[in-house]
């Protein structure tokens, strides 16, 4: 892990892949919106082909700014984001949105369908795909998030649970490499957030880039094998979860007005580091069962 206080770059030349063959390459990246707020404040940050990347941080830490830059739907006020090593400020969103494909927090935001399968099929037919594949596409991605049997729904008769699922199976069935997820457990239950956990590993084990935005500790934890800290519109931390919820790492959590994950916490205590597995927890606890082990 690194606790981040300088920009990192990831030197690299127009048009040409990062050195390190990043598929996300953020150099020295400002974002400033019009009413003044400097969202993002000199970011550097390289995402490998294949990585699970959590970003965390309070509101108005500058993480959907951050994600926004990838696909087009913000543009830099100073520094660059290369896409698949070429500078994504000369293409479209359209051509971008080939390559990384956004969920957004609001499902509402993106959904305008009046069929759930028309909704899952908009992007891949906007991607150039046509008949049978699309309609494997869309197959594949309703019955990952769950939704086979809503596929003549309207959108809006499904709960807010449900239309973030569908937000997902639209992302889905684009087939994008890279993946960006925008708190996708929120107004999930425990059966939602294991369904997005077999999503993420699905991904993942098909080589598929996957970068999320959450406040669920729980989530990133379990989910993720890299995880960006941000505070003030500034990387602050950037390691596995092991070593950025470990109690080194608290004080910079704190700054940020985050708490690792219970899990992390209580692993700490029975010496079973941040990131014990349930059955490693249970059976110290059970040992422990006459001490006392702080929340």
């Amino acid at each position: 892990m690194s606790e981040v206080t300088e920009p990192r770059g990831v030197p690299t030349g127009p048009g040409r892949s990062a050195p390190d063959g990043s598929v996300i390459a953020v150099e020295r990246l400002v974002h400033v919106y019009p009413e003044g707020t400097r969202a993002l404040d000199g970011v550097d940050l390289a995402i490998r082909p294949g990585e699970r990347v959590a970003i965390i941080g309070q509101n108005g830490s500058g993480k959907s700014t951050l994600v926004r830059h990838f696909n087009g739907l913000l543009r830099p006020t100073e520094g660059r984001v290369l896409v698949d090593g070429a500078d994504a400020m000369g293409r479209r969103v359209a051509h971008l949105a080939a390559t990384v494909g956004l969920a957004f927090q609001d499902p509402d935001r993106q959904i305008f369908a009046g069929k759930v399968r028309n909704e899952v099929a908009f992007g891949p037919r906007n991607l150039g795909r046509a008949g049978a594949e699309i309609d494997a596409a869309v197959s594949e991605a309703l019955t990952a998030t769950g939704l086979d049997k809503d596929a003549d729904t309207n959108p809006y008769d499904l709960g807010y649970s449900r239309r973030k699922l569908l937000a997902l199976a639209s992302i889905l069935a684009m087939g994008t490499p890279v993946v960006v997820l925008d708190e996708p457990t929120t107004g999930q239950d425990a059966r939602g957030v294991d369904r997005i956990h077999r999503i993420v590993a699905a991904l993942a084990e098909a080589g598929r880039t996957v970068i999320a935005i959450s406040h669920d500790m729980r989530f990133v934890a379990e989910a993720f094998a890299r995880v960006v800290v941000m505070r003030d519109g500034r990387i602050v931390l950037d390691g596995p979860p092991a070593e950025v919820f470990g109690q080194a790492a608290w004080p910079t959590l704190a700054s940020t007005f985050l708490e690792p994950p219970l899990a992390a916490r209580v692993g700490v205590q029975l010496e079973l580091g941040a990131t014990p597995t349930e059955e490693a927890l249970l059976s110290a606890m059970s040992q422990h069962a006459g001490g006392t082990i702080e929340p």
